[in-house]
């Protein structure tokens, strides 16, 4: 059996393709979507405010932003419809490998009202999160001159912005940083319901013929995640169009699913060796470097794309002295019966 990775955080044409472009396009999420509405109506209320009485007030400009959830729930879809609604350029960089020199260059192009978008925010450096601080409070941005003790500070003045931040670990953010960030923003996983009207969406904007039986199918087996709803109708549309001249039936859904390697519950081999590994091969606790060895998977992946899942279906029990198997999984897998083979033979 083929094995499909609904791990790859990587967006490709398709997803980017099948993006909202805007809050009422965007499916689910509706206390976040009200709480931004809300902030943003605000904005735009004391900008004509300040228009008729022609005062410039950093009042003008969203508040920053931090958004917080597992991967592939939307994070960087919101922030760029935070742009959209009023109207301004979009800047993006990722937490890991944002340095000082591309940091303030980028910050000095920013024009009034720019949404700056740092993706990963939690893994960006201290001294990098310390060097925003006068940013983010005066929009003021201080740059050393010189080496040594001649060397001195230049405060170079930046247009008043919005930084948007989205991290998955929200506790690796020092706490000024944190603190300095006024909006906070929790996502949640999406309901079956809510991906299987977007699946309904995308079929349309891709031109597929779904049955209604079809697209719940993969709804059901998306992992509440928007990411992986389009990751699987993106692959189940190729399977329909060289097995059933493009239209998607329910039959043909649980065929492509099949061929893929994706459970009643969105698990694929990735998963069933994650488990295996941590009942066979570490009689059930095991730390992260271990199952990070035995899986030959980053560590970061593990914690951040698979295990929030895992916790979240009832599987797994995060504990101080390691990940525990809870009796679910024991269940699911297959244990301890072993006459009851697994869906994924490994």
């Amino acid at each position: 059996m083929d094995n499909y990775d609904i791990h790859d955080n990587t967006e490709d044409e398709f997803g980017y393709s099948l993006r909202p472009e805007t809050l009422d396009e965007f499916i689910g999420q509706e206390k976040a979507k009200e709480q931004i509405r809300l902030h943003i109506e605000a904005v735009k209320s004391r900008r004509k405010e300040n228009k008729k009485s022609g005062t410039k007030s950093r009042d003008n400009v969203l508040e920053h932003v931090l958004l917080v959830s597992p991967p592939g729930l939307g994070k960087t879809t919101l922030a760029k419809i935070i742009a959209n609604e009023f109207g301004t350029n979009f800047k993006q960089a990722i937490g890991p490998v944002m340095e000082q020199l591309e940091l303030a260059r980028t910050l000095t192009l920013l024009e009034e009202g720019d949404i700056f978008f740092i993706d990963e925010i939690h893994t960006t450096k201290a001294t990098t999160q310390e060097s925003l601080y006068p940013v983010l409070e005066d929009f003021v941005l201080d740059l050393p001159i010189g080496q040594g003790p001649g060397s001195d500070i230049v405060q170079v003045p930046i247009n008043p912005f919005t930084l948007v931040g989205a991290t998955t670990r929200e506790g690796l953010l020092t706490g000024p940083f944190r603190d300095r960030l006024g909006i906070h923003i929790h996502l949640d996983y999406y309901t079956p319901e809510d991906i299987k009207q977007a699946i309904h969406i995308n079929s349309a904007k891709l031109g597929i013929k779904t049955e209604e039986k079809a697209e719940y199918e993969l709804a059901l087996r998306a992992r509440g995640t928007m990411r992986v709803a389009n990751k699987l109708l993106a692959n189940v549309r190729d399977f329909a169009q060289v097995h059933s001249n493009g239209i998607l039936t329910h039959e043909v859904a649980l065929e492509a699913l099949e061929f893929f390697g994706i459970d009643e519950k969105g698990l694929n081999k990735q998963d069933y060796a994650y488990f295996h590994a941590l009942i066979d091969t570490f009689s059930g606790r095991a730390g992260l470097k271990a199952l990070s060895v035995a899986l030959s998977e980053d560590e970061r992946t593990i914690s951040e794309v698979y295990e929030p899942y895992y916790i979240k279906e009832g599987f797994l029990k995060p504990t101080p002295s390691g990940r525990v198997p809870t009796e679910r999984a024991y269940e699911y897998f297959g244990y301890p019966t072993s006459e009851q083979p697994s869906l994924f033979d490994i």
